[in-house]
């Protein structure tokens, strides 16, 4: 581009600048130009300079500084602990009792200075079998006529502060480590200067004149735009980019997900994320010796201790189920149930004890719910486990429901959610029969996605169901990875703005 373009583009605080570098000799820092009078702030200054920057009109250096300075004058005033111990010592000959010291000097401060004592090699603590003493080392009789190499820097700083460049780091290092002594302090100084394409801008005869640039109503009826000077536009100069709004990638999966159930005919069900083990686990026909029950699986609550079923004649159904399979035709599981195992307090472990509210609420068929729910298991973090996740929930209750309806959905889902490539597999779980397990093919493997089923008897006679229940749980942040080839699980929750800007999944 022409330098004659390039000028009749410049805006009125860009050519104000370049008059005044021109007037400060080509180069100045922004406040230099502020003090010249042409600016009122240095922000208008660096403004104009980044653009004449872009437009190869100027250059913008900046050169960084760290300087350390007090945090706290009065508290260096009153001396390191250390040498206050070190004056009291020597004052009492070079040896005196722990005691005696810790009573001369305040608010714990014995025990800082004797740590420093020690950790400086001023001074060793000596035992006569009935008390400690503190004995005065070659140093630190040396140091109680001198000053040491901290103190003479606190000194150079309380007459200002001192450059990263003349301060011994190790000294430094050790100063911050006392608490409100020592702090950081950064200067950044930035100089404007003219390029050779600057000073030609220059030489040509840069003129300051008003320009219009936005054109209003008033404008144009008054008639006035046929008197006054138009700013020119580069449309193909840098501009920074612009970032809208965006949902988190899984609010977005999350609604999609809740679209495509309702779109079918489900209905949302959800349930507390505290609850007793009795509708997470017995009501799911979960033995009460299930390894699921432990501690290193689940994760019980202290406060409340323990939360009251209340429907007596639910749990004695439930208790007869578990002892001797009740009127179900099952044997049970046998043993003695235990209603304080079950009212015992938890962090829900899956969904499930959504659907079996929701069961319990709505036993009769035609029955269609999902949930996408937040779950807690007592899981070991890494690439592809979380101790607190999401799971999609769904149960469908239906006179003609069956394996192969169950087989049907889970494909459609999958299938709307974008995937084709996957298995079903045989499984087990304490409250379904069959029961299945779903894997999507990812990153060279078959990752585990979910599981489903149809509700045994034992699950769905205590609420008086009399037709079969489909039922599932899918694993929402490993559909995520499939879905955008994420490698780790925890990448998801890594809130890092700009690839949360970048990210195209939104």
């Amino acid at each position: 581009m022409e330098i004659s373009e390039i000028i009749d583009g410049l805006s009125y605080n860009e050519r104000k600048l370049l008059i005044a570098l021109d007037g400060l000799g080509g180069s100045a820092s922004p406040a230099d130009v502020v003090k010249s009078g042409d600016f009122g702030l240095e922000v208008e200054v660096m403004g104009a300079a980044s653009w004449l920057s872009v437009k190869g009109l100027a250059t913008v250096e900046e050169r960084t500084e760290k300087f350390f300075e007090l945090s706290d004058a009065a508290a260096v005033g009153k001396g390191l602990p250390e040498r206050r111990a070190l004056n009291i010592i020597s004052s009492s000959g070079g040896k005196l009792d722990m005691e005696a010291l810790s009573e001369k000097m305040s608010d714990g401060e014995d025990k800082i200075a004797v740590g420093w004592l020690k950790r400086k090699g001023l001074a060793d603590i000596v035992s006569d079998g009935v008390s400690k003493f503190l004995v005065l080392t070659a140093e630190g009789e040396s140091a109680a006529g001198s000053k040491m190499e901290d103190e003479l820097l606190l000194d150079r700083m309380i007459r200002g502060p001192i450059s990263e460049s003349e301060a011994d780091l190790k000294t430094i290092k050790d100063l911050k480590g006392r608490q409100g002594m020592v702090q950081d302090r950064i200067v950044t100084e930035r100089t404007i200067t003219l390029t050779e394409s600057g000073v030609k801008a220059v030489l040509s005869g840069i003129e300051l004149k008003n320009e219009i640039t936005d054109i209003t109503d008033r404008l144009i009826q008054s008639g006035e735009w046929r008197n006054v000077q138009f700013r020119k536009y580069d449309v193909g100069i840098f501009a920074p980019a612009v970032t809208p709004a965006k949902k988190h990638p899984l609010t977005r999966l999350g609604n999609e997900i809740r679209q495509l159930f309702t779109n079918m005919g489900f209905v949302e069900m959800s349930s507390e994320y505290v609850q007793p083990a009795f509708w997470n686990l017995d009501v799911l026909f979960t033995p009460q010796d299930h390894p699921a029950r432990d501690l290193q699986d689940t994760f019980y609550l202290s406060c409340p201790s323990s939360i009251d079923i209340g429907d007596d004649e639910l749990v004695q159904k439930v208790k007869d189920i578990h002892e001797n399979g009740g009127s179900t035709g099952s044997t049970g599981w046998g043993g003695t149930w235990n209603r304080e195992k079950a009212e015992a307090p938890l962090l829900r472990t899956h969904s499930t004890v959504s659907s079996i509210r929701f069961i319990a609420e709505h036993p009769d068929a035609p029955q269609k719910a999902f949930s996408i729910s937040r779950i807690f298991r007592n899981e070991s973090i890494d690439s592809t486990h979380l101790p607190e996740f999401t799971q999609i929930e769904g149960i469908v209750i239906d006179e003609n429901g069956n394996f192969d309806m169950l087989i049907s959905m889970i494909k459609e889902f999958y299938a709307r959610m974008g995937f084709d490539r996957i298995r079903i597999r045989p499984a087990y779980f304490p409250y379904t029969e069959p029961s299945l397990e779903v894997e999507v093919f990812f990153n060279g493997k078959w990752m585990e996605l979910g599981g489903a089923g149809i509700f045994r008897p034992e699950v769905t006679e205590p609420f008086g169901v009399r037709h079969p229940v489909l039922a599932w749980g899918f694993g929402f942040e490993r559909l995520a990875m499939l879905k955008w080839d994420i490698k780790d699980i925890r990448d998801l929750y890594i809130s890092d703005m700009d690839d949360l800007k970048k990210n195209t999944v939104f």
